[in-house]
């Protein structure tokens, strides 16, 4: 079975590869950068969303895989409190879109300042914590929470949401 990852950031490639892992055997695995065709920095759930079921179709069809998995991070601003949001898509041979949700969490006015001004997180991030990319490892989670959640676990939760999704889609059809 081949598996297109619309992505190569190190986080969503280990959240994909460890999970689909535990639920395939003979599985090789493409990594390829598409296009989320969303911002570059997502502000709500809809558009993050949108961004991770297009990384997901885009790589099924730049790679003809049997499943594409597409993961985008965004923010969403509720009463005037930014939450960071994350989203999961795998597109399936059959035209199959399925997409879930993971964990949102609140960042801090400092940080939400600078995205509302236009920036972007992954480098907003690496500025506050003097840290280089710190979203292909511990991610604003693994900031946010002091460590108890990283972003690969964090993306591995979604995953297994979407491998739950697609084997009751295969054993309902």
């Amino acid at each position: 079975m081949k598996i297109a990852i619309g992505t190569k950031n190190k986080a969503k490639v280990g959240a994909v590869e460890a999970i689909v892992s535990q639920y395939f055997s003979a599985v090789q695995f493409e990594y390829i950068d598409v296009a989320s065709e969303v911002s570059v920095q997502p502000f709500s759930n809809e558009e993050t969303r949108q961004g991770a079921i297009n990384r997901a179709r885009n790589a099924l069809i730049a790679t003809q895989a049997d499943i594409g998995f597409g993961l985008e991070g965004g923010v969403e601003e509720i009463d005037g409190v930014m939450y960071c949001c994350n989203w999961g898509a795998v597109a399936l041979k059959d035209g199959t879109i399925l997409s879930s949700a993971g964990a949102q969490f609140a960042l801090p006015e400092k940080i939400a300042i600078e995205l509302r001004s236009g920036k972007e997180l992954g480098p907003v991030m690496d500025v506050y914590t003097n840290e280089k990319d710190i979203r292909q490892h511990a991610g604003a989670i693994g900031i946010f929470t002091n460590g108890l959640i990283d972003r690969k676990e964090m993306f591995e939760q979604i995953v297994k949401l979407l491998i739950g999704q697609i084997l009751f889609h295969e054993r309902t059809k």
